[in-house]
């Protein structure tokens, strides 16, 4: 079966006013509108055709067409006009510690102060399809950085002690920063915002505006020890358990296991436990794992990610169509043109504008994409 699938944008304020508008092809709503989940998860599950949420749909009918359990991942189109909070999300070890811990502890799920909200990971893909996203993903070299350091003069220097020798430990630093150092943390947000360098000429106007939207913010100084990436339309961005990143800007399709676990190191007005944080950190600097999706078939890419949780494809068929084969249950979006999926088993037949959604059952074994457009295509790992 093809199940259609709706939801409402959710409105966080860092949404932009008309990036899915204009995907979507109709008028803005005047209000931030930041995503639109399409899955189970009980935070916002989809709703069917039948006014049914996904998780009840799943619960009364997808036992019979092999999708008997809550669907391992989430499927989200993502629409940035500003920063996003720096964050980290833990291992699944780390993930079922801290649920048990926060349980026990009497803290209730939905309470501001509530780290652990379930007991899963949430490893995440994101997918440029504006022209260019840009984000804040993984520690930067620290040589680097200290040459980005050192152009910030007298008012960073204890940073710059904090980051010098073989044994500097940027979760010591990071730790610091949102704790103890946050008297220093604005002393080098004030030299960074006056700062001038050719080489790090966009994380300083990264800073300029960062500061403008989280004023003092230390925060702003974590974002300074981070890779800045833009993201080429079709690029992706894989982010494992413990890597610190944060979304600044654009659109794209965003896949994640289903977890909302998520620990802030900064630019957000929400909690923040510094410690918590650090414990999940992986401090190892490096380049950004940026994906280039590999071709497995004519009009067929699959980004290779390391998880089990979830696979997602991009499908672009030519004028003979093409034939998508599935294991599991999948979830298929439209981002451009008007493709028509056509389900092998059933022949359940739909034709997607951008934006629009289907659920296909486990027991379809596969999609016929027909007609001009995209559509990105997540499922099931292995």
């Amino acid at each position: 079966m093809l199940i259609p699938l709706a939801n409402d944008p959710r409105d966080y304020a860092w949404g932009s006013t008309s990036l899915l508008a204009d995907l979507e092809g109709r008028e803005a709503s005047g209000r931030p509108e930041a995503e639109v989940w399409f899955g189970d998860h009980p935070g916002d599950p989809s709703e069917t055709a039948d006014g049914r949420t996904l998780d009840r749909w799943i619960a009364d009918e997808g036992a019979a067409s092999g999708v008997g359990e809550p669907l391992p991942y989430l499927l989200k189109l993502l629409a940035a006009a500003s920063a996003l909070s720096i964050q980290a999300h833990p291992s699944k070890a780390q993930a079922e510690e801290g649920f048990a811990r926060e349980e026990a502890a009497g803290i209730p799920r939905d309470a501001p102060d509530r780290t652990y909200r379930d007991a899963n990971h949430k490893p995440e893909l994101i997918v440029a399809l504006s022209d260019t996203f840009r984000a804040l993903a993984g520690l930067r070299d620290l040589d680097a950085t200290r040459r980005l350091v050192a152009t910030l003069g007298p008012g960073a220097a204890p940073l710059a002690d904090r980051l010098k020798g073989a044994d500097a430990s940027l979760s010591a630093v990071i730790g610091w920063l949102l704790s103890d150092g946050a008297a220093a943390a604005r002393d080098v947000i004030a030299a960074a915002v006056t700062a001038e360098s050719d080489e790090f000429a966009a994380e300083l106007a990264l800073a300029r505006t960062l500061e403008a939207a989280f004023p003092g913010d230390p925060g702003i100084v974590v974002a300074l020890l981070m890779n800045l990436v833009t993201l080429q339309r079709g690029e992706g961005l894989f982010v494992p358990a413990g890597v610190l990143h944060a979304y600044l800007e654009g659109l794209g399709v965003e896949l994640m296991a289903a977890s909302d676990n998520v620990l802030r190191g900064g630019l957000t007005p929400k909690h923040v436990d510094a410690a918590e944080l650090v414990s999940v950190l992986d401090p190892t600097p490096g380049l950004p794992p940026v994906i280039v999706p590999r071709e497995i078939a004519a009009g067929v890419r699959r980004y290779d990610v390391p998880v089990a949780d979830f696979a997602l494809l991009a499908v672009s068929p030519d004028e003979d169509g093409v034939e998508v084969v599935l294991e599991g249950p999948a979830i298929a979006v439209a981002t451009a043109g008007s493709p028509a999926v056509r389900a092998l088993a059933s022949e359940d037949v739909a034709t997607l504008s951008p934006g629009a959604a289907v659920l296909v059952t486990a027991n379809e074994g596969g999609l016929r994409v027909t007609g001009e457009g995209e559509i990105f295509v997540a499922l099931p790992g292995h």
